[in-house]
């Protein structure tokens, strides 16, 4: 499996992504490429990005990264739109999604967010080191990354 970091615009690459998650009742892709298309989300602020997960010659999944919208700080992360496609799941991909997510976010973010409400992705958050936070009306998880390298 590769992962790989999206440079410009993901419009087309995410087609069959798009086919399963209607399918699958989700608007998670959906949601990639309107808020592109309206440049409301692009990944393009420092810090964010969004990677895609191939297996052979296959796009299986994708996952991104921002500036957590709901925060009033900056240095807060955010990680967005996870979605592998459904004969794809189980093997790795949304971990390896995540972790490619983390490791983009050390040393730009003290903490990294999200909200699912799906049980299997927050069991896959949470043996990455996110910890529930039901006491935050924006997120279900939360991951203290510390204090990036050079920031006072």
């Amino acid at each position: 499996m590769v992962i790989e970091r999206v440079i410009g615009s993901p419009a087309g690459m995410l087609d069959a992504l798009l086919v399963d998650s209607e399918r699958q009742g989700s608007r998670i892709v959906r949601r990639i490429i309107d808020e592109w298309a309206a440049g409301t989300n692009r990944f393009d602020r420092p810090g964010e990005a969004l990677f895609t997960a191939r297996l052979d010659d296959r796009l299986i999944g994708v996952c991104g990264l921002n500036v957590d919208p709901y925060a009033a700080a900056a240095n807060v992360g955010r990680v967005r739109r996870l979605y592998v496609l459904s004969a794809y799941r189980r093997i790795g991909a949304g971990r390896d999604l995540v972790l490619a997510v983390l490791n983009a976010a050390r040393g730009r973010f003290d903490v990294l967010r999200l909200r699912t409400t799906n049980p299997a992705a927050a069991r896959l958050y949470e043996a990455l080191g996110f910890r529930p936070s039901p006491q935050t009306a924006d997120s279900t998880h939360v991951l203290e990354l510390g204090s990036p390298v050079g920031r006072t």
